[in-house]
């Protein structure tokens, strides 16, 4: 079993910043691959960002998000970060971490969820 908790999520201009935590309790996260995913009312769960077990290299990141949002991992404190940069409204989501124990690609592939983190960008 594994636990997932998100942190850093809020209200942000346009233009501006966040920076996310999973917080991973439980058995060991580095043997799990690792994603962001977010949601907005009436819509799936889209995947933004994944990283592998182990060596923590990026393996996907949405369209939508390349060049600003950098996702990476920190084994030794048991946490997976999302960087989110030149932030748009459209980013606006809740934000959920998710692991997995094969290469995260669809909601499918996930085996433990976080509890989800509101980002908000106003333009």
């Amino acid at each position: 079993q594994v636990q997932l908790v998100e942190s850093g999520g809020g209200l942000v201009q346009a233009g501006g910043s966040l920076r996310l935590s999973c917080a991973a309790s439980g058995r060991t996260s580095s043997r799990y691959f690792m994603a962001w995913f977010r949601q907005v009312p009436g819509k799936e769960r889209e995947l933004v960002a994944a990283i592998t077990k182990w060596s923590g290299s990026p393996t996907y990141y949405t369209d939508s998000v390349k060049g600003r949002f950098t996702i990476s991992r920190d084994n030794a404190k048991n946490t997976v970060c999302l960087q989110m940069n030149s932030l748009k409204p459209e980013d606006t989501a809740v934000y959920y971490c998710a692991a997995g124990s094969r290469d995260i690609t669809t909601t499918q592939t996930v085996d433990y969820w976080g509890q989800g983190t509101q980002v908000t960008v106003s333009s």
